[in-house]
């Protein structure tokens, strides 16, 4: 695996944290809306990651890739609030199944995989330069 190689994973990688971060974030800016129905309610989503092996003219590489995006199948939270203007005929609104505890862990846990990836490429990079500055 040459040194460019370590790039595609690490951009790879970014890339697939992204889209968690994107999905995080959308799953916190729906953790409070509400609905008259069960299932009109916000579902929380979470990215399905796969690990990618490619064998290739200049040797084999690997990748990571977001092959979907599914919804939590948790019920969504259900509250007595009959004055509430979105309430159903039985006097109850459905929140969403988002946990924003859960939420913010994975935020933690998606952003510090991003920042192990832009360290990766900054080492190839000094390697690449360092191997450039042998001559001199």
């Amino acid at each position: 695996m040459s040194l460019f190689n370590v790039l595609d994973v690490s951009g790879s990688g970014m890339r697939a944290q992204s889209i968690r971060l994107n999905t995080v974030a959308s799953n916190l800016a729906n953790a409070e809306s509400v609905s008259s129905t069960a299932e009109g309610a916000y579902r929380s989503k979470q990215p399905i990651f796969k690990a990618m092996l490619h064998d290739g003219i200049n040797g084999a590489s690997a990748s990571v890739e977001v092959t979907k995006i599914v919804q939590k199948e948790t019920a969504p939270r259900r509250q007595y609030m009959p004055e509430h203007p979105m309430a159903d005929e039985t006097g109850h609104i459905y929140y969403s199944n988002v946990n924003s505890v859960e939420e913010m862990a994975n935020m933690i846990s998606a952003s510090r995989a991003y920042q192990n990836n832009i360290e990766a490429m900054n080492t190839v990079k000094q390697l690449m330069m360092r191997t450039i500055n042998l001559g001199n």
